[in-house]
């Protein structure tokens, strides 16, 4: 009796196994949009963050207002002729002393974003400067420049020269601030 039981159990699951098979559909997906995901183009407008969307709480990942960027510190003087003038009368560096380690790092980053235009040495003669890329490119030792100007020039640009603000964290500007002064120094 039990082997009876045992053959007839056996015999519907293979039915109910074989039932569910459709040559014309082999596969049942459950999720099909992990399998076969939608393609969009990449710099298509999207319906996603629209005026509408907006209502119901989903914005394109904007921060709320009145916030600054944790560790930010808000630097006052503007970006003017009157601003680069008080930066460079009244601004200090906030770094009591610069360590061996701090100058190889102000070293490098000036290798990376000034070098190229100012010089190894810093007298205004860079790849760019060589090739002709650019022409009148200051050396350290024509200007009198002081640290509150070198660093409100990196911060915010002059001439031809760009911010590098969003390239360089306030603690680096710093950094290359005082490898700065210290090549006008050699100079």
């Amino acid at each position: 009796m039990k082997s009876v039981l045992k053959i007839s159990l056996l015999f519907g699951l293979a039915v109910s196994v074989s039932s569910c098979f459709d040559k014309k559909s082999p596969n049942y997906q459950f999720f099909p949009n992990m399998y076969e995901s939608v393609g969009y183009e990449t710099y298509a407008e999207s319906a996603a963050f629209n005026g509408d969307n907006q209502l119901q709480g989903q914005t394109a990942q904007e921060p709320p207002a009145g916030t600054v960027k944790r560790g930010f510190e808000i630097y006052d003087y503007e970006n003017s002729t009157a601003g680069y003038e008080l930066a460079k009368a009244n601004l200090k560096s906030p770094l009591d002393s610069i360590s061996e380690k701090d100058l190889k790092k102000g070293k490098e980053l000036y290798g990376i974003y000034c070098a190229i235009c100012h010089g190894d040495s810093g007298n205004g003669v860079g790849k760019l400067v060589e090739r002709e890329k650019f022409l009148g490119v200051p050396s350290y030792a024509d200007r009198p420049v002081t640290e509150g100007s070198v660093y409100h020039v990196i911060t915010h640009g002059l001439n031809a020269m760009g911010s590098h603000a969003n390239q360089l964290s306030q603690h680096e500007r710093w950094l290359v601030t005082d490898y700065v002064l210290q090549l006008k120094s050699k100079l």
